[in-house]
């Protein structure tokens, strides 16, 4: 299993240029592209446990860390849900 560098996410000029704002992505892609992102994840997780049951070329640490990146970016999702939610709420009561 490949792990990916935090450079990449450093190095984002989308992330560090605050002044040039007609790069930056909309959020509602963001959270797509994240949403996909969970899916791929536990699909991955899904079929490394499923290699593993079947005895194919598959470490057992490679199963685990598969469905703990799984679990946590579903976590993460379900707390951007729960954040949005509250927002939405928040903004309704404001409203009235």
């Amino acid at each position: 299993m490949k792990i990916g560098s935090i450079n990449s996410i450093i190095n984002n000029p989308l992330i560090n240029d605050p002044v040039n704002k007609t790069k930056s992505p909309k959020f509602n892609n963001i959270l797509t592209n994240f949403i996909g992102e969970v899916n791929k994840s536990s699909m991955d997780a899904d079929k490394l446990v499923t290699d593993f049951i079947n005895g194919k070329d598959v470490q057992l640490h490679e199963v685990m860390i598969a469905g703990e990146k799984a679990k946590t970016n579903l976590e993460l999702l379900m707390e951007i849900r729960n954040k949005a939610v509250d927002m939405y709420k928040e903004l309704t009561r404001m409203q009235t």
